[in-house]
């Protein structure tokens, strides 16, 4: 892995375009290579699978909303560990507990276990009917407890960017653009993608195969939680 990330950061040495193509490519990897982040895929997939009167534009929107929702959390997260004199991100063993938790607690909603609460009120915005708002919460919750995880991830990147930023702000936040839409363009292609599959095999929000979906999706973000679990006994041990 330390590999890969090292080949990227060579790329990145490169000129514009090939830097920002660099770029990119760490924000994919940051998803596709961390056990925390890649469990977002089976969490945006079983929170869009399944939805009544889904689409995939609608589905595509949903899962912009979530990647946005995560990355304005990660900022502020970052902003504020950084004024506080921490490491960036460092939320600490409550970063651990808080991402298992909700884990745990949004894959019991995928197995109907517990149900969701219903924060797309009509009284709200018109973007918010459509499920918008639910999934920019849902975002905004889940990179809550990625702290620790996204900044292991970025910390080589953002050298790079505030070393490049020294000499051109708009070059280094085009370095920062390029990261986000990696970071966040798996989530929403695994999100668009399954409600295209879904909308070519003919799955109703209502059929079996559909609610399998969904409960697979809840089992495997149960999982992702628990396995979270070693990183606090690590923490209280340390």
């Amino acid at each position: 892995m330390d590999a890969i990330f090292m080949y990227l950061y060579e790329i990145m040495q490169g000129n514009a375009m090939v830097a920002l193509f660099g770029a990119f490519l760490w924000g994919l990897a940051s998803i596709l290579l961390s056990p925390c982040h890649l469990s977002s895929i089976p969490l945006i997939i079983g929170f869009i699978n399944g939805k009544k009167n889904q689409t995939v534009y609608k589905a595509f929107l949903q899962s912009l909303f979530f990647g946005l929702g995560i990355l304005v959390t990660i900022a502020m997260i970052g902003i504020i560990t950084g004024m506080m004199g921490k490491m960036l991100g460092d939320t600490g063993i409550w970063g651990y507990i808080f991402l298992t938790v909700f884990f745990i607690l949004f894959g019991l909603i995928l197995l109907d276990i517990v149900k969701m609460p219903d924060f797309d009120s009509p009284n709200l915005a018109r973007f918010t009917k459509k499920g918008f708002l639910t999934s920019f919460l849902v975002g905004l919750i889940f990179g809550v407890g990625l702290g620790p995880c996204t900044f292991a991830f970025m910390a080589p990147m953002l050298g790079f960017v505030f070393q490049a930023s020294a000499n051109s702000l708009s070059y280094g936040i085009l370095l920062m653009a390029a990261f986000a839409i990696g970071h966040i363009g798996v989530i929403v292609f695994a999100g668009t993608f399954v409600e295209w599959v879904e909308k070519y095999l003919k799955w109703s929000s209502g059929s079996k195969k559909t609610q399998i979906l969904k409960k697979i999706c809840g089992v495997i973000v149960i999982i992702a939680g628990l396995y979270n679990i070693k990183d606090i006994i690590r923490i209280l041990n340390s």
